[in-house]
C-alpha cells in the first residue's frame, strides 16, 4: 500500500500573507526563499540524531489549540528555546506558556500576528550525540 512519508509542507492561510512571513523571518528565524516561503532540509536537524515529524489528530473541543476557529496547529523545532524565547520576549511577542519540559525535551507555545498559537519544540539530544 502506497502511504505518506512526512510532513512536505506547512501553509498557512493570511489576510496579509508578506507580513505575516517577514514576521516568521524577523522572530523565528525562517529564511524565506525567492517564493516567499522556507525549505527545511532533514540535513538541518538540530540537535542531530531527533529528526523526526509528529502527526496527531485533536478532538474538536481540544483546549490544547488557542481559542477560536484554528483548525490547526504548527510544531516548530527549535535549537535553542530559552533563547529564542528571551528574544521573543524582548520583541513583544505573545508567550502563552513554556517552557515545559518532558522525556522528549523542552516546549512554549506563542501567538503569531493572526492569532495562531503555535508550539516551539526543542528536542531532547539522544544520549552519546553530543549535542
Amino acid at each position: 500500500m502506497a502511504r505518506i512519508t512526512g510532513i512536505g509542507g506547512v501553509f498557512l492561510r493570511s489576510q496579509d500573507s508578506k507580513a505575516l512571513a517577514k514576521w516568521y523571518a524577523d522572530h523565528l528565524g525562517l529564511t524565506l526563499t525567492d517564493f516567499g516561503g522556507a525549505t527545511f532540509l532533514w540535513s538541518d536537524e538540530v540537535p542531530a540524531g531527533t529528526g523526526m515529524t509528529t502527526w496527531s489528530s485533536f478532538p474538536a473541543n481540544t483546549t490544547y489549540f488557542a481559542d477560536g476557529p484554528q483548525a490547526a496547529m504548527i510544531n516548530y523545532r527549535v535549537d535553542d528555546l530559552d533563547e529564542l524565547l528571551a528574544q521573543l520576549r524582548a520583541a513583544g511577542v505573545q508567550i502563552v506558556k513554556g517552557p515545559d519540559a518532558d522525556d522528549t525535551g523542552k516546549f512554549a507555545w506563542i501567538m503569531d500576528p493572526d492569532e495562531n498559537k503555535l508550539e516551539l519544540w526543542e528536542p531532547k539530544a539522544e544520549e552519546g550525540t553530543g549535542a
